[in-house]
C-alpha cells in the first residue's frame, strides 16, 4: 500500500555552521526519506532554519547587520552545506516566515480558548549592566538535581533534567560574566500537566523507542510543569498577539516550523495541507530528533498539538551524540569539525556511508573514529563494491563490445541476492542500517568470491572459452547492479553514475528481481576512490582552533 509521508528533521539554529555532530541526524533522516521514496511511497521531507531567539538578536547586535541578514546569511551557507551532503529536502523554509507566525498564533489562540494558556508573575535572572532578561542559554551554573557545574540555565545536558534559570545554583551571566540579580516580569505558561493522560496514552502507542519511553516515564513521575511560553523585550522573534512586549519563546514556534515548513510547500505544490494535519488523518507525520531535545518533543510538541486539535506525530526517531575518535568534539583537537572543512577534502558518500555503517535504532552515542572510517571505505566500498563492477566491466568491453550476455548462468545465486530483499529493506524501514550494510557487505563478498572462483581473467586467454567470459562478467554486473540498488539511499550521487554507467533509468527497489541480460552498457569510470591519510589530517589540522 502507497504511503503519504510527512518527514522532519530537527531545525538547525541560524547562528552557527552545520558540523559534522549535526550531520548524523540529516543523513539518517535522508537515508530512510530516499529508501521509502524508491519504495514508491509519496514522502515529502522538510525542514527550515531555526531562526529566532536571543543569541540570534545578540550576534546580529554584535556584526551591526539586522537579525533579518544574519538568519539569510545562515540560511544559505547551511543549505549549500546540506547540497553537497546530498540532503534532499523537498522544502527548505525558515522560522521566520509567515507561515510560521499564523500557526503559532492559531495554536496559540486554540488552547488559550480551551484554558491550556495561563499567566502569573515569576522570578527571572536580569543582568543590571545589559539591562535584559537573561535567556537560558545565557546563564550557567550548577545544575539544581545532580550539581553538575557549566551548565544552562534551563536544562541539564549531564542529568537531562530540566528547570527554571532561578533554581540553578552559583549562575552567571554569559554576557557580561556578572551575577544575575532576580527581577519579576509577567509570563504566558501552557499547562502541560493538562495533557498528561493524553500523553500517557499517547507514549505508550508505539510512537517512540524503549529507551526514550523510559526516560519520559522519570519525567512523569516527577511531574509534568507548566511550560514558559513567553519572553521578555528585547526579542527577535514573533510578539504574542494582545501582549505589550511580550514574545514567543523559541521553543514553541521552532517545531510549529516544521509544520509551516510543509504548508509553505503545500500552497506551491497543489498538496492538501489539511489532510497531513487533521487529527484523523492517515497520513504519517515522522520526526528525526538528537536525545538532547526528547522533552520538548515528546511532551510539549504533542501537547500544544492535541491543545490545537492538530494531528500528532506517528513516530519520533531518536539517536545518540557523535564522538570523534572515542571523544566528544573539540575545537583545540581540530574534531570540532565544520560541513565545510570536511567538504574540502572529502566525498561526502563516504561521511555517509559510515554513519549508516554505524546507526541503529537505539539512542547510543556512535563514534566517527577516523582509522576506521579510512579503513571502512577503502575495504568496503573500493575494496568489495566496486571493485566487480571494474573487474568485469574489462572483459565486457574488451570482448563483448560492452554488450551483457543474454543468459544468467547462475540464476541460484542472483535469486540469493534478490532474496535478501526483504530483509534489508526492513532494516531500512526501522532504521537499522547498520544491519543493512553488513547484509550487503556479506552478499559483496559472495560476489567476489563468485569472481575469484571462475577465473574470467584466466579464461580469457582462451578464446574458446569466450561465452563463459561473458557469462560470468555478466553475473558479475547484475550482482553489482544488485548491491548498487541497496546502497542506492546511503550514495545517491555514486547510484546516480552507476546508472550512467549501466545504461538504465533511475534504479528502484523493485528492479532487483529483474536481470540485465542483451544489454549494452557504457564504459566503466572510477566511481570511488581511496581515502588517503593526509586528507583527514588535513581536515583536523584545519579544524583546529587555540
Amino acid at each position: 500500500m502507497k504511503r503519504k509521508i510527512l518527514v522532519t528533521s530537527a531545525l538547525p539554529y541560524a547562528n552557527g555552521s552545520i558540523h559534522l555532530g549535526h550531520l548524523v541526524e540529516y543523513i539518517q533522516t535522508d537515508i530512510w526519506v530516499r529508501f521509502q521514496k524508491m519504495c514508491g511511497h509519496e514522502v515529502h521531507y522538510v525542514c527550515a532554519d531555526d531562526a529566532h531567539g536571543t543569541p540570534i538578536m545578540l550576534q546580529a547586535q554584535n556584526r551591526n547587520i539586522t537579525p533579518e541578514q544574519l538568519i539569510a546569511e545562515m540560511k544559505k551557507e547551511h543549505q549549500d552545506d546540506f547540497a553537497d551532503f546530498t540532503i534532499s529536502f523537498d522544502n527548505y523554509h525558515s522560522t521566520h516566515s509567515p507561515e510560521n507566525q499564523a500557526l503559532a498564533n492559531q495554536i496559540y489562540f486554540a488552547n488559550k480558548e480551551a484554558g491550556h494558556i495561563t499567566t502569573r508573575i515569576i522570578s527571572q535572572a536580569y543582568d543590571s549592566s545589559k539591562k535584559m532578561f537573561l535567556p537560558d542559554r545565557f546563564i550557567r551554573g550548577k545544575c539544581p538535581k545532580c550539581n553538575t557545574s557549566d551548565q544552562y540555565g534551563d536544562n541539564c545536558e549531564a542529568c537531562g533534567a530540566t528547570y527554571t534559570s532561578t533554581e540553578l545554583k552559583d549562575p552567571i551571566s554569559a554576557l557580561s560574566n556578572t551575577t544575575p540579580i532576580t527581577k519579576n516580569s509577567k509570563h504566558y505558561f501552557f499547562k502541560l500537566g493538562n495533557f498528561k493522560n493524553d500523553l500517557r496514552k499517547w507514549i505508550k502507542g508505539g510512537h517512540l523507542q524503549n529507551e526514550v519511553i523510559n526516560k519520559l516515564d522519570e519525567w512523569f513521575e516527577s511531574g509534568l510543569q507548566d511550560w514558559d511560553i513567553s519572553r521578555d523585550a528585547p526579542y527577535f522573534g514573533f510578539e504574542i498577539p494582545n501582549s505589550s512586549g511580550k514574545f514567543f519563546y523559541v521553543w514553541l514556534d521552532a517545531p510549529i516550523g516544521y509544520i509551516a515548513s510543509f504548508k509553505n510547500y503545500c500552497a506551491g505544490n497543489n498538496i492538501d495541507f489539511d489532510e497531513y494535519m487533521h487529527p484523523d488523518s492517515t497520513t504519517e507525520m515522522i520526526h528525526f530528533i538528537g536525545k538532547d531535545i526528547i522533552y520538548f518533543h515528546a511532551l510539549f510538541w504533542p501537547a500544544i498539538l492535541k491543545g490545537a486539535g492538530f494531528r500528532l506525530p506517528n513516530y519520533i526517531f531518536t539517536h545518540g551524540f557523535l564522538t570523534i575518535d572515542g571523544k566528544k568534539m573539540s575545537k583545540s583537537r581540530g574534531t570540532f569539525i565544520k560541513a565545510r572543512t570536511y567538504l574540502n577534502h572529502l566525498d561526502s558518500e563516504y561521511l555517509r556511508y559510515y554513519y549508516a555503517s554505524k546507526l541503529s535504532a537505539g539512542i547510543d552515542d556512535i563514534d566517527l573514529n577516523f582509522e576506521d572510517f579510512q579503513n571502512k571505505i577503502n575495504s568496503d566500498l573500493v575494496g568489495k563494491v566496486v571493485n566487480i563492477a571494474s573487474r568485469c566491466a574489462s572483459f565486457i568491453r574488451k570482448h563483448f563490445d560492452n554488450e551483457l550476455s543474454g543468459f544468467l548462468s547462475e540464476p541460484a545465486l542472483f535469486n540469493e541476492f534478490n532474496n535478501q530483499s526483504d530483509t534489508i529493506k526492513q532494516n531500512f524501514e526501522n532504521c537499522e542500517f547498520h544491519r543493512s550494510i553488513n547484509n550487503i557487505m556479506a552478499l559483496a563478498n559472495k560476489a567476489n568470491q563468485y569472481i575469484d572462483e571462475k577465473k574470467p581473467w584466466i579464461l580469457a586467454k582462451n578464446t574458446s572459452q569466450n561465452v563463459h567470459v561473458h557469462n560470468i562478467c555478466t553475473m558479475g554486473i547484475n550482482l553489482f547492479r544488485i548491491l548498487m540498488i541497496y546502497l542506492k539511499p546511503i550514495l545517491p550521487r555514486t547510484s546516480i553514475q552507476v546508472e550512467v554507467f549501466l545504461n538504465i533509468k533511475t534504479m528502484q527497489w523493485d528492479d532487483i528481481s529483474i536481470p540485465l541480460l542483451s544489454h549494452k552498457i557504457n564504459e566503466f569510470r572510477p566511481l570511488i576512490t581511496r581515502i588517503e591519510s593526509n586528507k583527514i589530517q588535513a581536515i583536523i589540522d584545519n579544524s583546529k582552533q587555540t
